[in-house]
């Protein structure tokens, strides 16, 4: 790839999954990535991949005191990031009620506030050289809502409502945001990767637990690609004109086109009673 076109990727949790997909593509194509990883055995791996053009880097996002000096530093020793990928995260399953808050304070630290920080240690520099392109890895779960993922869903549609707001902030600046919304893909994500809550109350039996089962028999086999997520990725990054929201799979797109025409449906049905509320002319 020739040098005017290769870019530099940050990647925050590259060790597998989506993380490590998008990595490998890049690489593949010609780009630099540095990829976040949590112990050295994993980093030492991570930069094998294409010596000179692979770095890693040890940061937990939940140590966001470390963040910004990392991020500083890969500008100043390997050079200006182009491209920032928020992939990090996990899932979180289990009923609202028998969750505990501290659950849901863990899945808005690595989800959200690791992501916004990573977010405002890159922003300095891309707006003073006037571009870059952040990426947001949410989910169809940021948008259409299942149950059993409450604590998961409330993250992602943090980090949609997150992105979509940064995104009019940016465009002054030549900054494109986008977050892209997966849909099922044969991760680790439902799998090792998936935070399971105790049940402890039996009323939701009889809803929940064929949920649960489902869930983990289709672990491994859902219709999701990650290396032909990956490609999706770096052709969003070639584009002149990127979205703002980039939904990824069959499954996403039938989702999150049923909620837009119920959402429809019930703006209609009540927009009488929604508009009686405004003040008399």
């Amino acid at each position: 790839m020739p040098q005017d076109i290769r870019k530099t990727f940050f990647i925050t949790g590259v060790s597998t999954g989506f993380g490590r997909a998008f990595s490998e593509a890049a690489l593949a194509d010609g780009h630099r990535v540095v990829g976040t990883l949590r112990n050295e055995q994993a980093r030492a791996e991570f930069e094998q991949l294409a010596h000179g053009r692979s770095f890693g880097r040890l940061l937990d996002v939940t140590d966001t005191d470390a963040i910004a000096p990392t991020v500083a530093e890969v500008e100043t020793n390997i050079g200006p990031i182009d491209v920032l990928i928020n992939n990090a995260g996990y899932g979180h399953e289990g009923t609202i009620e028998e969750s505990p808050l501290e659950d849901l304070r863990r899945q808005f630290d690595v989800n959200v506030f690791g992501a916004v920080a990573v977010i405002k240690a890159v922003l300095p520099f891309m707006r003073e050289r006037r571009s870059g392109h952040i990426i947001n890895i949410t989910s169809m779960g940021g948008l259409v809502t299942f149950p059993g993922l409450g604590y998961y869903n409330s993250s992602k549609f943090a980090l949609e409502g997150l992105s979509e707001a940064l995104a009019k902030e940016m465009k002054p600046f030549g900054i494109a945001v986008t977050a892209v919304e997966p849909g099922g893909f044969r991760t680790d994500w439902a799998g090792r990767s998936m935070i399971r809550g105790v049940r402890s109350i039996a009323d939701y039996d009889a809803t929940f637990e064929p949920i649960r089962k489902t869930r983990q028999e289709r672990s491994g086999k859902q219709i999701g690609d990650p290396s032909k997520a990956a490609r999706a990725i770096l052709t969003l990054v070639q584009s002149v004109n990127p979205p703002f929201h980039l939904l990824l799979g069959s499954d996403a797109l039938g989702f999150v086109r049923e909620k837009l025409a119920s959402l429809d449906s019930d703006i209609k049905t009540w927009e009488p009673l929604t508009l009686s509320t405004d003040v008399d002319a």
